[in-house]
């Protein structure tokens, strides 16, 4: 790669459109391939298997994949288990190393790994491309971090004659990784790769929605020379490996819902003897405030990035939106124009902007929410499942105004392209109202006046925050620039990935004083 990777540069490179259309023919080929586990190295198959059908067309099916559960996970652990003593003791220059040649593996396969993603995920090509080198980006920096900070080896302050005083961070051992459908690569690698620059192992348990592109990435890494149980790939349903990872592996790490992850954080608690660490990032309900003094081109913009790129499937994506009652008719007629210019389709065509929601569940949520929203308020543009794409699970991205803004659609996180407006008559009142919630992800200003977006990062209670950004006004974090961190029910650790801390929670602190 030359130079640093962004969005803007990725986005203005015509030469990824062949690239992409070439790998993407040469992944369609592959389809309705068997696909197996690996534990220790070496390929693993369940007593079941199950198909996973693409939600840009239910008629394509992707592959057939291995059903592990308990049996899996036990022997998964094992495996990491049995190669934590030698990987623990590799020195950390080595280890950032071999994750360096898989972040250079995995530029090279960046094409395929797209197309896999859109197929599995239904990414429109910029978003999978994106994501790709996102993963990329966050592996080099890491590899980095580690080397600058020596592996986290500091010499402490003497107090006494003849002692030399160190702390010395060390590995937990095994780590249990769950990752979402969403950001198939970016989110489980992440978890994971961080948790072996640190020094331990790791089992790798992705979304049964999209398990093959992290079967992609293993291989990846293999290839890169990660020894054999370092990194171990199980599939099946996340409920089976719940209570195995709790019990047995020394850390977990999760990317997903609320309610998942606060029964992975009880479980930890109560079923073990001493504390295990775990890092959770669970979504949340994310909003914007627009001031009377925003620059409303950029707000437009940067909302409707926000709340419908990747079918507002995103823990960061923009759900509700407080509008400044002085410009209020005039952001949303400008809104809706903007939104209903929205291509939905068929993600795999260059054109368009929006692709189908995940599976036929997500699609009854979408219909039951509009349905219950028509009820209270006002459905000002989408509001339906997209007829002629039958085949596939879209839906129209959605702008619904007049709900109570104590409705449970400005409380539950909805993971749809459905956002809900609000009003305010004075900044404070705007904060207030976005801070009533549980969750504390991402959440977003537009305002000209100095004043007014110093009190917005003054008052806000978010994790990631952000000012008059037209390229996503809550979304577009990306690794070594925006630490992606959950304050409140949006995550456990206050360390963000893509951050300067996040690869210490994989760490715990020794101190050892030699006395000389």
């Amino acid at each position: 790669m030359s130079g640093k990777i962004t969005y803007v540069t990725l986005f203005a490179d015509p030469s990824i459109h062949p690239k992409y259309e070439s790998a993407l023919d040469e992944v369609q080929k592959e389809l309705g391939g068997v696909h197996e586990m690996y534990i220790g190295g070496k390929p693993a198959r369940a007593e079941r298997t199950f198909k996973k059908s693409s939600p840009i067309d239910t008629g394509l099916v992707l592959g057939e994949f291995q059903r592990g559960g308990r049996s899996a996970a036990l022997e998964a652990i094992k495996a990491a288990r049995a190669a934590f003593g030698s990987w623990s003791r590799t020195d950390y220059k080595e280890r950032a190393h071999i994750i360096k040649k898989a972040a250079d593996k995995i530029e090279e396969d960046r094409f395929r790994l797209a197309a896999i993603i859109t197929l599995e995920a239904g990414k429109n090509r910029m978003e999978a491309i994106a994501e790709v080198y996102e993963a990329i980006e966050a592996m080099r920096y890491y590899s980095d971090v580690i080397v600058k900070e020596e592996g986290y080896t500091r010499k402490m302050a003497t107090v006494a004659p003849g002692e030399e005083p160190f702390s010395v961070a060390k590995p937990y051992g095994v780590w249990g990784v769950i990752s979402p459908f969403n950001f198939p690569l970016m989110l489980g690698n992440g978890m994971m790769h961080a948790a072996l620059l640190a020094g331990n192992t790791a089992v790798w348990k992705p979304s049964s929605d999209t398990p093959w592109t992290a079967l992609e990435a293993y291989s990846l890494y293999e290839e890169a020379g990660l020894p054999p149980g370092v990194l171990n790939l199980v599939t099946g349903p996340g409920e089976e490996f719940e209570e195995p990872f709790a019990l047995f592996a020394d850390g977990v790490a999760f990317t997903g819902s609320r309610n998942v992850g606060m029964s992975l954080y009880r479980r930890l608690a109560s079923s073990s003897p001493y504390p295990k660490p775990i890092v959770l990032e669970m979504g949340s309900k994310n909003p914007v405030i627009v001031s009377a003094k925003a620059d409303l081109d950029k707000a437009v913009e940067g909302v409707v990035r926000a709340a419908f790129g990747a079918s507002g499937q995103k823990c960061s994506a923009a759900s509700r939106v407080y509008i400044a009652n002085e410009i209020r008719d005039e952001f949303v007629r400008r809104l809706v124009e903007r939104t209903r210019s929205i291509t939905v389709g068929d993600p795999r065509e260059r054109e368009v902007f929006m692709g189908p929601v995940i599976n036929q569940r997500a699609v009854d949520n979408f219909e039951r929410y509009t349905s219950d929203a028509r009820s209270l308020g006002k459905v000002l543009t989408g509001g339906n499942r997209v007829s002629r794409l039958e085949r596939g699970f879209y839906v129209e991205p959605t702008i619904v105004d007049g709900l109570p803004e104590d409705h449970y659609l400005f409380k539950k996180e909805l993971f749809l392209p459905f956002l809900v407006l609000g009003s305010f008559s004075s900044l404070d009142e705007a904060l207030l109202k976005a801070n009533d919630t549980e969750y504390g992800l991402t959440a977003g200003v537009f305002s000209e006046d100095e004043k007014e977006v110093a009190r917005f990062m003054e008052g806000i209670e978010f994790g990631v925050v952000y000012a008059n950004r037209k390229g996503g006004a809550t979304t577009g974090a990306w690794p070594s620039s925006q630490s992606f961190v959950g304050w409140k029910a949006s995550g456990a650790t206050g360390k963000g990935v893509g951050g300067p801390y996040y690869l210490l929670t994989y760490l715990r602190e020794q101190s050892r004083t030699y006395v000389r």
